[in-house]
């Protein structure tokens, strides 16, 4: 599908967006958001009380979950719509959509909220849009099924795994030139860099391992396995400090616990059944998982590395949002 082709099929929905820049501050109570791939919604849970509180029909195959800089919108990718739909944090509804090329998988936004950058699996592009207008300001081909995107900590840089071609494409952001190929491990999901900003740390699904690259440079510093290699990893979330790292494992149905100094698992969490997307709380005391096969939020206490609670949801969730 052609840019003119996508915007002139969502410029209709457009006009709502211009009124969700006026509203008024969300509440400031914390919120944890979860995707539900096959019931077409977003659950909305307190995690003080680990209660439903929303439940937010949106567009077919929602997935990605990231947040506007002032935490008033949450932006899903629709897989099956071709489009981002915009979500007003403090109405719990979805107020429009933006044409985003075909299959958007995941999306990041910009350091200063203007641009949305997507991962587009089934046509091998990450795209980047015009909040905006809702323009396409470039659609960059990269390797085969992108997934895992994110960006440099001064919005610089556009990292963006592909999954079949088992390397990460580095973008210029603003123009999306390709600025280098990284080769890592076997059927690449996620990248994510540290909470300093120096390290970006891939998933290798079939690899079973972790590759770390130095953010400055995009060298590879190190490769590191998950337990035996065979346990699926598949994305990532980092403590504040840096110092540890929570990798779900969708095959193993666990979280392994990383020390990021020795490269190394010290820990195993079970948790439910194909834990995809993963979320950890500001202070660091409670992790969440999104276990996609069991239809729940698995709650983690990070002192003890136990389960306490699960929280029902929709059908197939995949990805989280903790929003302070």
């Amino acid at each position: 599908m052609t840019a003119a082709m996508s915007l002139g099929r969502h410029l209709a929905v457009l006009a709502p967006l211009c009124l969700a820049v006026a509203l008024p501050a969300r509440s400031p109570d914390p919120q944890l958001w979860v995707s539900n791939e096959l019931s077409n919604s977003v659950t909305v849970i307190s995690p003080h009380s680990n209660a439903v509180t929303a439940t937010i029909p949106v567009g077919k195959r929602p997935r990605g979950l990231a947040p506007s800089p002032d935490r008033r919108t949450v932006y899903v990718a629709l897989g099956q719509d071709d489009a981002l739909g915009v979500i007003d944090v403090a109405k719990a509804t979805m107020t429009g959509t933006i044409p985003a090329g075909r299959d958007p998988e995941l999306v990041v936004v910009s350091p200063d909220g203007k641009t949305l950058y997507v991962s587009n699996e089934e046509i091998a592009h990450a795209s980047a849009i015009d909040v905006a207008s809702g323009r396409l300001k470039f659609s960059t081909p990269v390797g085969v099924e992108p997934e895992g995107i994110a960006l440099s900590p001064d919005g610089a840089k556009l990292y963006v795994t592909a999954e079949t071609s088992n390397n990460v494409s580095v973008l210029d952001a603003k123009s999306g030139r390709l600025l280098k190929t990284i080769p890592v491990g076997e059927n690449p999901r996620t990248v994510a860099v540290t909470p300093e900003g120096r390290r970006a740390y891939v998933t290798a699904e079939a690899g079973g391992n972790v590759t770390v690259i130095d953010v400055a440079t995009d060298a590879v510093l190190a490769h590191f396995p998950i337990r035996d290699g065979k346990t699926k990893p598949v994305r990532i979330a980092f403590t504040p400090d840096g110092r540890l790292a929570y990798v779900t494992e969708g095959a193993a149905g666990t979280v392994s616990v990383v020390d990021l100094e020795l490269a190394k698992v010290i820990d195993t969490i079970p948790v439910g059944k194909r834990p995809w997307g993963i979320a950890l709380s500001p202070d660091a005391k409670r992790l969440y998982t999104a276990d996609g096969r069991s239809n729940q939020v698995s709650v983690i206490d990070t002192e003890t590395r136990k389960v306490v609670a699960t929280i029902p949801v929709g059908d197939r969730p995949n990805d989280l949002l903790y929003l302070p």
